[in-house]
């Protein structure tokens, strides 16, 4: 019987705590992230389409290739490395999104077995729907 009343009621409660992903909303525009290094926020503005990522950090320019797995996850690469780190894809998971802002999680694709995966967090506000040409 408890195991029927929970099946019953579950649904009740889950739709109550249901977070919004309208992900689709966030494949393109320009965008601001911020995120604590040690005592100071660092900002960073970047811009994206479809296919295309143009971060802007610490008055330098980085370009990379987005790829969408499906509406919520895609997976970025930097298009121009200077080293073997900057070679390795990040992917993406947008997990709930409001009107202009959407939190993620993002980690390392990690091709080896001996390294530790690490999954971190943040979120980005849109602030302009344009987008690169």
């Amino acid at each position: 019987m408890r195991k029927i009343l929970a099946l019953l009621l579950c649904p009740m409660f889950m739709g109550c705590y249901s977070t919004e992903r309208n992900c689709a909303n966030f494949k393109s525009g320009t965008f601001e992230f911020e995120t604590l290094v040690g005592t100071e926020v660092m900002k960073t503005r970047f811009i994206r389409n479809d296919s295309i990522e143009i971060d802007y950090f610490n008055n330098k320019v980085d370009t990379f290739s987005v790829r969408w797995i499906n509406d919520c996850d895609y997976v970025m690469k930097k298009l121009h490395p200077k080293n073997q780190a900057e070679k390795e894809p990040v992917q993406f998971r947008i997990i709930s999104t409001t009107s202009d802002e959407y939190t993620f999680e993002y980690s390392f694709v990690i091709k080896k077995k001996n390294r530790k995966h690490v999954v971190k967090r943040g979120t980005a506000r849109k602030i302009s729907p344009a987008v690169v040409n």
